[in-house]
Formats: structure tokens, sequence, C-alpha cells
């Protein structure tokens, strides 16, 4: 299995993982996004698309489905059902916790690589105001799911064992540069 190349993308709330995701989709890498989970359940149960209801929906997958690494029992399947496809580049997109990074690393020791996009506060703040295609939060909100996903999600782990740590603070062409950085020692099987 030493062809197949699992790419996780972490990062605090405008920190570039969706710069990283677009980047890596473009260069072949098949989209698991795990997100997807907590909007699935939204749309299911016809919830407006907030940042306080996405938080309660994602406590609450993982209260009822064994606790914080919750998302990797839905992930680790549809990973499976991809590489059973013939996919051998696969992107997750948006990888939150600790629990749900040792599972997928459990399960993919030689073949999973976390990518981390790691940014200051108030550019992040910024950036997340001026969303127009995504959800927009204001600083406060920004803040406060800061907060949750470190506390609550236990995302500062993956970020601080990620194996390519990208600072996000001049442009995406860095930022693809070093992505490019990054593919080139996965795919060769160095890290």
């Amino acid at each position: 299995m030493t062809d197949i190349h699992i790419v996780a993308t972490c990062g605090l709330p405008g920190s570039g993982k969706t710069v990283v995701s677009k980047y890596l989709i473009s260069k072949g890498y098949y989209r698991i996004y795990f997100g997807d989970v907590t909007f699935d359940e939204m749309k299911r149960l016809k919830l407006e698309v907030n940042e306080k209801n996405e938080r309660s929906t994602r406590e609450r997958i993982r209260k009822e489905n064994g606790g914080i690494g919750a998302y990797a029992k839905f992930i680790i399947p549809k990973i499976k059902e991809a590489i059973k496809n013939g996919e051998t580049k696969i992107l997750l997109e948006s990888l939150y916790s600790w629990e749900e990074y040792t599972a997928v690393k459990e399960e993919y020791p030689n073949n999973f690589f976390v990518i981390a996009t790691i940014t200051p506060f108030d550019i992040r703040a910024e950036r997340m105001e001026k969303r127009f295609d995504e959800r927009p939060l204001t600083r406060e909100q920004t803040k406060s799911r800061d907060y949750a996903q470190i506390e609550k999600l236990h995302q500062a782990g993956p970020i601080t064992y990620a194996d390519f740590p990208i600072i996000n603070i001049t442009t995406i062409e860095h930022i693809h540069s070093e992505i490019d950085k990054a593919l080139k020692k996965i795919e060769n099987g160095k890290n």
C-alpha cells in the first residue's frame, strides 16, 4: 500500500485550509470532507447553517458516537471505499481532533500525512469577516470557534504533530510552493 497517499488538512478557522485543499484537488487528490458529517446531519434535521448549529451538531454527533474521535468512524469507511474504487491520492479536508488523527494514523500508519496551516489570530479574524463564498464570522465568533475547537474538539494536537506545518502569512503562491515540497517528500516516501 505504499502507493496510497492520504493527506489531511488541519488548522484553525481562517488559516488557509481551503486554499490547501483546493490545491491538492487540482493535483488529483480525491476529496473526503470531515465537515460533511456535520452538514449532512444538519440537512437531515433541517437546521439553519450557522456557527451555533454547527457547533451543537458536531458536539452531539461526537457525544452519540463515542466521543471526540467519532468522526473517524464515518471517515475511515469513506477512505476504504475510495481506495477500493482505485483512488491512490486522498485528501481528508479539515481534520479536527487529536482522537480522529490517532484513529486514522492507526489505520494507515505509513500512508497518512498532515498538512497544517498556521496563521496568527488577527489575520485569521480579518479573513473570516471577509468570507463571502462561505459563512462569514465576526471576530468574536472566530475567537469563540477557536476556543471550542481547541478545548472541546482537541484540535491543537493534529496541528502540533502535523508532518508539514505551513505558516500562512504571505501569498497563495508561497502556500502552493510549500505544498509542492510536502507532496514531493510524501510521494518519494520521505518525511
